[in-house]
Order: structure tokens, then C-alpha cells, then sequence
């Protein structure tokens, strides 16, 4: 199997946690809270929840912080939770995110507090389960929150908490996420000066980290063509047009738009087609058949000349067989780019939250709305590496699968990584 990192040599000096908060009160702090968030990750996988359904999850996640002896404000975005430790010396605000919904997956795992949560999603009974890692997610910034909210007297500056709900995709028909939290006046009153977001998995190896400037993960766009023709009897096609063929060619020639219009040296792109609905019987030609599918892009100039290239082609494709097409353009999440500075900056705290170099990571082609931060201000988000060394990288079940799970163990090295992150930057910021 090839292998998704390689290590990226850092050149930074790294930076001491010092004068007041030095890495071995963090290092202590971190192996001291790590039993509490093993025991806070195994409630929030006990206990899913869907997109913007996260009503217990934020309802622990504001119980947790008000025990810190913090004041969340609950309700952003739906369920969103925000708390803001203030720090104890004068200093700029920095911001560490985590996600909080889980996904429409039956688990399998067969861990003691596996989920057996049920849900409605698209109208369908589903089992729910955190398959993605966002329990551990969850878990790790309330780690870090404990550890920063006890020093919080020698920080120099303020960290703002955020819970966010609804990263794998609002309900249909709803608003939610990143995007809505911002709408709703996230930064409305203070705007950090960094956030800093971490997820779980993508071929990572495990307790370690890896990250890389500028473009790290795809913006993620849905396309619909509803191809309309006039149905007939399959015996007779020259009496109708026949939606079907027009699909099939409309799905080849959509293929030709990342391989012949766009240049790859650039930036890669996909184009993929998950679903095609039409016909009801073997012998009769329908009248119309819909095609959806996904767009992943990481420049924006390639993002909006695919989006015109895909209803281009399809509506002349279909012109050609006498059809006619109805094209549907959901916009998603931007592509996540680091900021270059901020990520040399991390990396000496990921190296020693870890204690091995960190990874370079070519870019990825899954989405994460964490991007829509990065719009607003300065902003860096690295993967964490979750299964056992000793399991087979072959064999490893990947983010979605029912069997994803988390090496609990490793969870005091992402505590750690947010942990020396805001010090370091905090201390950085000091004149």
C-alpha cells in the first residue's frame, strides 16, 4: 500500500513554552486529565447524534464547561456551544474547534459502549454512530479546555471554545455548520487571531501528526441534471427520446472535463456521479431521469469553470439527442487552505505533543467546513493518526466505516497538541 505521509522536516526554531507555563505543567496536566476524557469520549459514543439533532451532545458539552466554572453560550447555529476562557495577562484571542455530530452508520465495532442509537435521516430509520471521530474530537479540546482554564492566570490572552454542529452536512432543506455559525455572530464580537481544528484519521500513523500549507482538503460541491425527454414504448425509441442514453453519454462526457479541459499540473479535480434515478419498467422509455453527483476541487478558479463545464456539457449532449436538461448547482464547504505561517508555527507544538517528526500530507479529497474559518482569519488544521501501531495499515477501517474506532491512548497527545499550540501562540503574540 503506498503510503498517504512522509516526513516533513521542520525548520522552525521551537518555540519553549516558558515564563510561567512551561511544557512540563502541560505535559503533567494532560496525563492527569486524560482518565476524565477517556470517560468523556465514551459518553459521546455512546450517545450519537445527527447534524443539527445535537441536542444531548451540547447539553454535556455546556454541563462540562460550566463545571470548569466557564459561561457557554448554547443555541448558535442550532447546537452549537462557545465558551471563552479568559486568560489572566493582556494578549490576543485564539480559537481551538472541534465538531460534534456523528453519522447515519450502524456500528460495528463491539466495544462495551458502542452505540445503539437510532435516528431518522432522509426519511429513513438508521442507526447512528460517531464513525468519524468527532467523540474523540469532542473529548480532547474539553481535555485542552481544562488544562488552559487552570493556567488561565498566566495566560497571556483569551482562548475562545468552539463546539460546532453539523460538519458532515446540514438536513436537507437546513442551515447549519461553520458557515451558519459565523452568519449567527461567532466572531461577531472578538475575532481570534488564529483557530486551530484537528481530525482524527487519513492514514496517519498513530499518536502522530500531519499537516500541510496552503491547500490541504477539496472544496465539495453537489450537482443535479434532471435530463428530460419523451417517453415511449422500448420497442419503438424513434417515437420518443430516450433520457437514458442522453445520461449515459452525459456521464461519459462529464469524465472529459477533468482528464481534457483542466489543467492537472495545476491542481487535481473529480468529478463523480452517485446517483441515477429513471424508468419504472424493462419495455417503456421514461420522460425524464436525474443524475447527482459530487464536484472536489482545491483551486477556485478550476471550482467555477468546472461548475459552467458540467452544465455546458450536459445541456449540449442532451441538444444533440433532441433532450433538454434542468441543472441544479449546490454550493458546499471551500477547499481548506493553512495558513503558510501559522503552519510552520504548529509545528514544533505537534512535534512535541507526539514526540516524532511531523508528516506532510498530500492533499486530501474529503471535505471539512473547518475551511469556512480559514476565510475569515488565520488558520491551520492537522490530521492525528487514531489505530494501534501493531494493526495492519492494509486492514485499518477508515472515517465511515462502522468499525472506526479510537485508540483512546492517543487522545493525551491531541490534548497536548492544543494545549502547547494556544500557549505557544499566545506567548508568541507577547510585546
Amino acid at each position: 500500500m503506498r503510503k498517504l505521509v512522509t516526513t516533513l522536516v521542520c525548520m522552525a526554531a521551537m518555540p519553549a513554552v516558558q515564563a510561567g507555563i512551561i511544557a512540563d505543567d502541560i505535559e503533567q496536566a494532560a496525563a492527569a486529565v486524560q482518565p476524565q476524557v477517556v470517560e468523556w469520549r465514551r459518553w459521546f459514543h455512546k450517545n450519537p447524534e445527527l447534524s443539527n439533532r445535537e441536542f444531548n451532545t451540547s447539553a454535556r458539552v455546556a454541563e462540562i464547561l460550566r463545571d470548569m466554572g466557564l459561561e457557554p453560550r448554547t443555541g448558535i447555529a442550532h447546537t452549537g456551544v462557545t465558551a471563552i476562557i479568559e486568560g489572566g495577562l493582556p494578549g490576543p484571542l485564539v480559537a481551538i474547534r472541534t465538531d460534534m455530530d456523528a453519522l447515519p452508520v450502524v456500528e460495528k465495532t463491539g466495544l462495551e459502549f458502542a452505540s445503539t442509537a437510532r435516528s431518522k435521516y432522509n426519511g429513513q430509520d438508521v442507526g447512528v454512530m460517531h464513525a468519524c471521530g468527532h467523540d474523540a474530537h469532542m473529548s480532547m479540546l474539553l481535555g485542552a479546555a481544562k488544562i488552559l482554564n487552570d493556567m488561565k492566570a498566566d495566560l497571556p490572552g483569551s482562548v475562545m471554545l468552539i463546539f460546532q454542529p453539523a460538519e458532515e452536512g446540514p438536513p436537507a432543506g437546513e442551515d447549519g455548520g461553520a458557515s451558519m455559525m459565523l452568519d449567527e455572530g461567532l466572531f461577531a464580537d472578538r475575532v481570534p487571531t488564529a483557530v486551530f481544528g484537528m481530525h482524527v484519521g487519513i492514514g496517519v500513523p498513530g499518536g502522530q501528526f500531519a499537516l500541510k500549507p496552503g491547500p490541504m482538503m477539496a472544496a465539495a460541491d453537489i450537482f443535479q441534471i434532471t435530463v428530460k425527454g419523451k417517453q415511449t414504448h422500448g420497442a419503438r425509441p424513434w417515437d420518443g427520446v430516450d433520457p437514458i442514453v442522453v445520461s449515459a453519454q452525459i456521464v461519459l462526457g462529464l469524465q472529459t472535463i477533468v482528464s481534457r479541459q483542466t489543467d492537472v499540473t495545476l491542481a487535481p479535480s473529480i468529478i463523480s456521479v452517485g446517483r441515477i434515478t429513471g424508468g419504472i419498467r424493462n419495455n417503456v422509455i421514461p420522460d425524464k431521469v436525474e443524475i447527482e453527483g459530487t464536484i472536489r476541487t482545491f483551486d477556485p478558479e478550476m471550482r467555477e469553470y468546472i461548475h459552467m463545464a458540467i452544465e455546458r456539457t450536459a445541456r449540449l449532449i442532451a441538444a444533440s439527442a433532441g433532450a433538454e436538461i434542468e441543472f441544479e448547482l449546490r454550493l458546499g464547504t471551500p477547499s481548506l487552505r493553512n495558513d503558510a505561517e501559522l503552519t510552520s508555527f504548529v509545528m514544533p507544538a505537534l512535534e512535541r505533543a507526539s514526540g516524532h517528526a511531523v508528516h506532510s500530507i498530500k492533499p486530501q479529497t474529503v471535505a471539512e467546513d473547518f475551511a469556512e474559518y480559514g476565510k475569515v482569519t488565520p488558520a491551520v488544521f492537522f490530521f492525528m493518526g487514531n489505530w494501534r501501531a501493531d494493526i495492519d495499515a492494509t486492514t485499518k477501517p477508515t472515517n465511515h466505516s462502522p468499525f472506526f474506532d479510537m485508540h483512546e491512548p492517543y487522545m493525551e497527545n491531541g490534548v497536548k497538541a492544543f494545549s502547547f499550540m494556544v500557549v505557544d501562540y499566545l506567548k508568541s503574540q507577547q510585546k
